[in-house]
């Protein structure tokens, strides 16, 4: 069959033409070492997923395919965490257009065997049969005649799958994701007021719908306002919004905007006091969810997180092994990205080397560790090397800070 790869958000997206995934051979990614097959075989955890339509672009962690008529699962796959997600798509007679990516983490252990229903009402796999424990006994007792339908998990990713997640535990799971449990591309958003009758309108003092609108103003103040769907939204740690702690004098004001210290001890308090590292963890979670689940309220909580970490002066003097394992998180999430990506399309400025910058300029102080300095020192060398990113110019913030003050507090 003709095989052809593009890319995909960061994905591996593998078409095979005429067999396509119906009989998965070509899912492995290449050979595997016959030990490791059968120790996988004989410990690896199955996915069996019934009903997905052919065409359906469906993938796990960071291979995806385009299903075929006798897809009906995967096999071989190894304990731990891993990400599944799917696209529905329209029939090449109908368009072939692909719809959003929804996705569900799984904390899968030796053996275990899942079982999902393609619903054909939400285009997405509803894991629901897996808690009928009859069905699922049915269903492994059946595995060897699901075998040829099954496709062997593509263990030639499996390593850049695990250095991108290595600290997503399914604690971290559990805390970040939605209620639901489903990750997806586009937010589920519904009206904060349901008013589907003009009279509706009319009792909320609301100009009616069937009267023209005079204005682009008054246009868009006519359509609904939105929020999301409870349970669909992912929980990330809140941001601290005040950087400076109450009753803070304007110089300490001031240095708590050029150190954002206050404001990383804030949430690492909130939220990971018994472990700071498991911050880590949430910015794996918020990448991945972005990377591979195409979710881009990801990509900013990752900024977000980032650029309070990296803007923390006195927090990388002081916390020697969330900085090391930092950079660890970083060298591989970076590698993954076009070195373009982050610059500004209005401003040319580039995100992250302007965060990174101030980070490689605080890890350089007397007061750091010195394996953080030298850590430090290599990662900034490889970044410069691999991005040709230039970390010596001076930066705009080298300029005087304007800082706003709180109401009621005056400048001595």
């Amino acid at each position: 069959s003709d095989t052809h790869f593009r890319s995909d958000a960061g994905v591996v997206v593998l078409e095979q033409r005429g067999v396509k995934c119906s009989g998965c051979a070509g899912m492995a990614g290449g050979e595997m070492d016959p030990e490791l097959a059968r120790n996988l075989f004989e410990e690896g955890a199955t996915l069996v997923l019934l009903g997905v339509p052919e065409g359906t672009e469906l993938g796990i962690d960071y291979k995806t395919w385009q299903v075929g008529p006798r897809f009906r699962g995967v096999k071989m796959i190894p304990p731990g965490l891993h990400f599944l997600h799917c696209s529905a798509s329209n029939r090449q007679g109908q368009g072939g257009e692909t719809g959003p990516r929804t996705g569900v983490f799984l904390c899968l252990k030796p053996r275990d065997v899942l079982l999902a229903h393609w619903d054909s009402t939400e285009e997405d796999l509803n894991f629901s049969a897996s808690q009928n424990e009859e069905e699922v006994a049915r269903v492994r007792a059946g595995l060897r005649d699901l075998d040829r339908f099954l496709g062997p998990y593509p263990y030639d990713v499996l390593r850049k799958w695990v250095s991108l997640t290595d600290r997503v535990t399914q604690e971290v799971v559990q805390n970040l994701q939605p209620l639901s449990g489903k990750i997806c591309a586009f937010a589920d958003v519904i009206p904060e007021l349901s008013l589907p009758h003009t009279q509706d309108r009319v009792q909320q003092n609301l100009p009616r719908n069937d009267t023209e609108c005079q204005s682009m103003k008054e246009g868009l103040e006519r359509l609904p306002k939105m929020k999301l769907r409870e349970g669909t939204e992912l929980r990330f740690s809140e941001i601290p919004k005040q950087n400076y702690p109450e009753g803070a004098t304007p110089a300490q004001i001031t240095q708590c905007s050029m150190d954002l210290s206050y404001a990383l001890n804030c949430l690492l308090e909130r939220y990971y006091k018994q472990d700071p590292l498991k911050i880590l963890g949430e910015l794996q979670f918020a990448f991945v969810c972005f990377l591979i689940g195409n979710v881009y309220e990801g990509f900013e909580h990752w900024k977000q997180l980032l650029n309070l970490l990296c803007r923390s002066e006195d927090a990388i003097q002081r916390q020697r092994d969330l900085y090391l394992n930092l950079i660890t998180v970083l060298f591989h999430q970076l590698g993954e990205i076009p070195p373009d990506f982050f610059v500004d399309i209005v401003s040319k400025d580039n995100f992250l080397t302007s965060t990174l910058q101030e980070f490689f300029m605080f890890a350089s102080s007397p007061g750091v560790d010195h394996g953080l300095r030298k850590r430090a020192v290599k990662f900034k060398a490889h970044l410069t090397k691999k991005f040709r990113w230039d970390f010596e110019m001076d930066p705009d913030d080298c300029a005087p800070v304007v800082v706003e003050l709180p109401e009621g507090v005056v400048q001595d």
